[in-house]
């Protein structure tokens, strides 16, 4: 007599699913790229700044290497940094990166990499990467809930 045991008869527990998060970052990550290539050629087209160093000069106005590498790796450690945290620390981490921005924006033209017109306030960076990280982590919130 053959003796047929189901699944459900077993004492091994099922293998918990994995949830992939990566594909919350990654699409996260290519909003944040898109965002920042925009911004930086509307921004170097009025003449506010511009990268007198950058991959391909010859081609592009703007440095393709800080927005298609830089700002989306940039984002995905500032992601994973707040996403177990409450809301007051995810505005807390938002708030110290946009702080440190205008300070690694003045590193950069310290290095030659970045330069801005006489009209430009330091300030600008601050509030922009403030928006921009809000942006980012609302959006990466909502890909979350939606597709999770």
């Amino acid at each position: 007599m053959n003796i047929v045991k189901h699944s459900n008869d077993s004492n091994l527990q099922p293998l918990p699913k994995k949830r992939l998060h990566f594909k919350y970052e990654l699409g996260s990550m290519v909003l944040a790229s898109l965002i920042g290539t925009f911004l930086d050629l509307y921004m170097v087209g009025k003449g506010y700044y511009q990268f007198p160093f950058r991959p391909f000069p010859e081609i592009f106005s703007i440095n393709i290497g800080f927005t298609l590498i830089v700002l989306p790796f940039m984002t995905l450690i500032v992601l994973r940094t707040i996403d177990h945290l409450t809301n007051g620390g995810k505005a807390g981490v938002i708030l110290l990166v946009s702080l440190l921005m205008p300070i690694f924006e003045k590193l950069a033209e310290m290095l030659g990499w970045f330069s801005h017109s006489e009209d430009w306030k330091h300030l600008y960076t601050f509030f922009g990467f403030l928006l921009f990280l809000t942006i980012i982590s609302a959006f990466h919130e909502w890909m979350r809930k939606r597709i999770g």
